[in-house]
């Protein structure tokens, strides 16, 4: 079953996250893994959006995108955003496909 990581992201460091965004995708390659969506300025529908990036991976188990999340290479390019950035960070489960 398809697994989903959702980022939204506030960041305050542009050249600090421009480290983590110069190495993400030769991390992802690695992976089965699809880029679905990255966005800066999103159509709030309802509500406060106070967040300056939303990403939207899909890996295709929760097995594959916790093996990516842990591995050592994406932690290590993960400080940079860390460094650079607050925000939220889930993992989602996809629906069974019939």
């Amino acid at each position: 079953m398809a697994t989903y990581v959702m980022g939204t992201l506030k960041i305050h460091d542009r050249e600090e996250y421009g480290k983590y965004e110069a190495g993400i995708l030769d991390i992802l390659s690695g992976y089965d893994c699809e880029f679905l969506a990255v966005n800066d300025d999103p159509e709030v529908l309802e509500g406060e959006w106070p967040y300056t990036r939303t990403v939207v991976l899909k890996f295709d188990s929760a097995e594959e995108a916790r093996r990516w999340w842990d591995s050592p290479e994406y932690q290590a390019l993960a400080e940079h955003r860390r460094r650079a950035s607050t925000g939220n960070i889930v993992f989602v489960q996809g629906l069974p496909v019939p």
